[in-house]
């Protein structure tokens, strides 16, 4: 199994994509205005408190307030409000917490209007970005994520990931960590550390405690609202969540990213560094990686899938529903339900690859088709599961019901990433098509226009059907362009443009505007 990271770097936004044998099954993008990300912390005040929502609103510089409910403050609220307060007022320098005097905890049915206070002043950390209408959703219970461990705060407790299933293993580890954890902290070892030594765990513990401390250092005479603490730039956050033994290669096509991704995996993963390659071509790294291609035929409302069949994905306010269909494909199975199961294997696997692309959260249901047997559809739900394990996301998923349906739910902590397959008709009528109508007048208008200005050399990139449009059959349009004007005209498909969009360049690659 082949692991690629595709990065692409624009001027306003970086693009990741991640590759499992050659097919996408992530998309992420790191937009430079984006304000908050899940693991900011923020030094901010309550605006108000809703007792009956038993939840507080918080201001903290986005348009909407961020969401606390009572259940997100943390056992040791009392505590870290102390702190916050004394570390602000200059009062303590020391962030050790070796020697800070914990408070009673705080009942765990209590309710928020006995705890918090109007206009009080609060560390909370973004737990989901914003979503459609609604403000970021918060928390007090602190956490910092490092590459092996997560650092808690206030807290004495030591977890292992349940993903680590050897007993001894998950032994060792909780020796290991407890001998290196400092007083009034708590850690979560993540699932990678399996296997690890204490040196490269005392390491991570260091850099977090490092963080930690610079962050108790901005919040002294901090304004309000403030971020005191960011979460890692996308690229070194993608490679600390995701990076594995299994990667074998890493491109980014913009060199001063290269070096920073380089350093980092140097640092997390030293006998990986060689992977990390410069993408330098004249080709867009998206589009020779297929990536483009696959963007734009995994993205729509209708996704093929082999064999002929397909999936119908809808959005409704309250959940994603998913239509599997076995569509026209030639029926080689001996019964209606074998066929059935073999097209719902197939959908399994896509669907657990569009949760995971799409970053489908909340409540998804799977209407598969219908199965007798409760054999197959006991199979179904086991390879669901299956394909469904490496997802970071916690998910929950339910056997089929009797009427063929699956519900799944995933966490959703950031905006579900939805990218527009369909344009507007040419034709002007208003409305929109998935496929493409071809004017070819404006870009030869445009071209005779070009080879007066006497340019020798011009190169045409354009989409893919366009392309082939103007240079299949005998005589092409661009063998008429030659006979015409007595110059070649080179063509290049670009799969990532829009239907009617092109760009001529001149003989040195730059644009002719």
């Amino acid at each position: 199994m082949d692991k690629e990271l595709i990065i692409r770097s624009n001027s306003d936004h970086v693009d990741f994509a991640l590759l499992k044998d050659g097919k996408l099954i992530e998309l992420h993008k790191d937009e430079d205005n984006n304000n908050f990300s899940v693991g900011d912390v923020f030094i901010a005040k309550i605006r108000k408190v809703i007792p009956g929502l038993n939840a507080a609103f918080v201001n903290v510089g986005y348009q909407k307030d961020g969401f606390l409910h009572y259940h997100d403050l943390g056992p040791k609220l009392s505590s870290l409000v102390k702190f916050t307060k004394r570390v602000s007022t200059g009062k303590l320098k020391d962030f050790s917490l070796k020697n800070f005097p914990f408070e009673k905890e705080i009942d765990k049915d209590g309710k928020i209007s006995d705890v918090l206070k109007s206009n009080q002043s609060i560390l909370v950390q973004v737990v989901k970005e914003p979503i459609s209408t609604k403000g970021p959703r918060i928390s007090s219970e602190l956490s910092i994520a490092g590459r092996y461990i997560v650092l808690v705060p206030f807290s004495n407790r030591i977890s292992i990931s349940q993903k680590i299933e050897d007993k001894e293993e998950k032994e060792r580890l909780k020796r290991l960590v407890k001998s290196i954890t400092p007083p009034g902290f708590g850690i979560i070892v993540r699932t990678v550390a399996k296997g690890k030594k204490v040196a490269e765990l005392d390491k991570d513990l260091h850099n977090l405690m490092g963080r930690w401390n610079a962050m108790c250092k901005k919040l002294h005479k901090a304004n309000h609202p403030t971020k005191v603490l960011g979460e890692l730039n996308k690229a070194s956050s993608i490679l600390r969540d995701i990076f594995n033994d299994t990667f074998t290669s890493i491109h980014v096509d913009d060199e001063a990213l290269y070096i920073q991704i380089k350093d980092y995996v140097q640092e997390i993963a030293p006998k990986k560094e060689s992977i990390v390659k410069l993408y330098q071509s004249n080709v867009p790294i998206f589009e020779k990686f297929g990536i483009e291609r696959q963007i734009k035929t995994s993205f729509g409302k209708t996704v093929s899938m082999a064999k002929g069949a397909y999936l119908v994905i809808e959005h409704t306010e309250a959940m994603h529903v998913v239509d599997v269909n076995s569509g026209n494909r030639s029926n080689k199975a001996k019964s209606q339900e074998d066929t059935a199961l073999e097209v719902n294997l197939i959908a399994a696997t896509e669907m657990a690859r569009q949760l995971r692309l799409r970053d489908m959260g909340g409540i998804i249901v799977v209407d598969f088709i219908d199965m007798t047997k409760a054999d197959n559809r006991k199979a179904l739900y086991n390879h669901l599961r299956n394909e469904m394990k490496d997802d970071r996301a916690k998910h929950k998923i339910l056997p089929p019901s009797k009427f063929g349906l699956i519900q799944i739910t995933r966490q959703r902590v950031r905006p579900e990433m939805n990218i527009k397959t369909r344009e507007i008709n040419p034709n002007g009528n208003g409305s929109e098509i998935e496929a493409p109508i071809v004017l070819v007048q404006k870009i030869t208008q445009d071209l005779e226009q070009l080879f007066k200005k006497d340019y020798k050399k011009v190169t045409l990139n354009t989409h893919p059907f366009i392309a082939a449009f103007l240079t299949k059959g005998f005589p092409s349009i661009r063998s008429k362009w030659f006979f015409e004007h007595k110059k070649w005209v080179k063509v290049l498909p670009r799969d990532a443009y829009t239907y009617l969009e092109y760009h001529f360049y001149d003989k040195n690659g730059d644009e002719i505007k």
